[in-house]
């Protein structure tokens, strides 16, 4: 069966910043054609559930109070690749426009929910690593893919 490495998130884990979950059907229900491995590169990291929310500024991930946070994102993402290495995971399902797992779009550092093109910090060591990313908005056609390889 293959693996996954999912934003644990996504599993109904409760570690986002504000201490809950977005559990989304459609990642859950691929439990039973993929093995599901549950990350958060910023548990992972050493941060604490809930915290401040963060952003990217200019290459940084900063908290909502200025306090530079980016070596810990570093730190967890660094952890989510390597399991990603060891699981043989070419694929990985991550929460959309977090600082950490965002994909194509993130917040804009401002705070006010603004978006502009960008990937988080762990979502860019996947692809730099050659592991396909997709959020969860893009995960229904997995649910027919063939996993008999």
């Amino acid at each position: 069966m293959k693996k996954i490495i999912v934003s644990a998130c996504l599993l109904g884990e409760r570690c986002r910043f504000d201490g809950e979950s977005k559990p989304n059907d459609d990642v859950l229900a691929l439990k039973n054609k993929f093995e599901l491995i549950p990350v958060c590169a910023e548990v992972f990291g050493g941060l604490s559930v809930p915290r401040l929310p963060a952003e990217i500024v200019g290459g940084k991930v900063i908290r909502a109070d200025g306090f530079d946070v980016t070596d810990n994102y570093r730190i967890g993402a660094e952890k989510v690749l390597k399991i990603a290495i060891e699981n043989r995971c070419e694929l990985a399902i991550l929460k959309a426009r977090s600082p950490s797992c965002g994909k194509g779009r993130i917040y804009d550092g401002s705070f006010t929910k603004k978006l502009i093109v960008g990937n988080g910090i762990c979502a860019q060591l996947l692809i730099d690593n050659g592991i396909k990313i997709v959020d969860e908005t893009e995960v229904g056609c997995l649910i027919y893919e063939d996993n008999s390889k």
